[in-house]
């Protein structure tokens, strides 16, 4: 039996409502934005890749979107996903992970989703394919900071968006006219969405299948992962990253993402005749061009 049979059986069996805090997490409500699924045929989602991309940003949401079974569904995969480059060549993702794209940016089939890891510094050629898919997508999402490549297509201005915690400022000052939510797990805009960090990328991707097919298809999906987080389920549930961090003399933090440091061993700079310490080489160069911009 395939792990597909094993879902059909599970949902049969009404495991969803059997499992504490997810079958009974809270009551369906009506969707005030669902998206249309076609009434045949797979949903083309796109994964978009480049050397540095963050392993559980596309692998998470990829292991939702092929654990989705809809009942009365053809055979085929609800999802039909892809791997998309600007080049066939290897890609170096996080921990030296190799991947060879399926499709370059020139050979992709449309998608009707995309899916916008962390990953190195777009091209143009990258900035230019996501506009132009996104055109014709249904959602177009980034997961963590994948939301500065997305919010560079310009795409996101006058919309609103997040982030991973640790980049909140970074993202405020590079895009002025992007409304940073902080403290959120995801967020929709209505065609585009994003999420915060790494494992907030599952909780988007569920909260795209229930737009489609629904709260108990959702569910279900959360069930064959073994998946218990309801992040899901509240896009609020990042709260605890709300509030700014304080940096004092004996807990410093680093300014630019609010990190821990080491003292004895972090780079430091003064500002106005206080040492402030970072994390890393490249965050003291940030704050170094504009100090008051990250204490405001």
């Amino acid at each position: 039996m395939n792990r597909r049979d094993l879902f059909r059986l599970a949902a049969a069996m009404g495991l969803a409502a059997a499992i504490p805090n997810i079958g009974n997490a809270r009551p369906q409500q009506a969707l005030s934005n669902p998206l249309q699924p076609p009434a045949e045929g797979s949903i083309p989602v796109a994964v978009l890749l480049s050397d540095g991309a963050v392993v559980i940003d596309f692998a998470g949401p990829w292991e939702v979107f092929q654990n989705v079974s809809v009942p009365g569904r053809a055979t085929e995969p609800v999802f039909q996903l892809y791997t998309v480059a600007e080049t066939t060549a290897p890609v170096k993702a996080g921990g030296s992970m190799t991947i060879v794209p399926e499709y370059t940016f020139a050979t992709a089939p449309a998608p009707k989703i995309i899916v916008i890891p962390a990953q190195g510094e777009p091209t143009e050629a990258m900035l230019a394919w996501i506009r132009e898919a996104a055109r014709t997508a249904d959602l177009t999402m980034s997961v963590c900071t994948g939301a500065f490549v997305l919010a560079k297509t310009g795409l996101l201005s006058g919309k609103a968006a997040t982030t991973h915690h640790s980049a909140y400022a970074q993202f405020v000052m590079a895009f002025p006219d992007v409304a940073l939510k902080r403290g959120a797990r995801f967020v929709e805009s209505g065609r585009f969405a994003s999420s915060g960090g790494l494992s907030s990328g599952i909780d988007l991707t569920l909260r795209v299948v229930e737009r489609y097919f629904g709260r108990a298809v959702a569910l279900n999906t959360a069930n064959t992962l073994e998946y218990q987080g309801q992040g899901w389920l509240d896009p609020a549930s990042n709260m605890v990253y709300a509030k700014r961090r304080k940096s004092t003399a004996q807990h410093p933090l680093c300014p630019v993402c609010e990190m821990d440091v080491d003292k004895a061993n972090a780079p430091s700079s003064v500002y106005q005749g206080r040492t402030y310490y970072f994390c890393m080489a490249s965050h003291q160069k940030i704050f170094d061009a504009s100090p008051a911009r990250f204490l405001s």
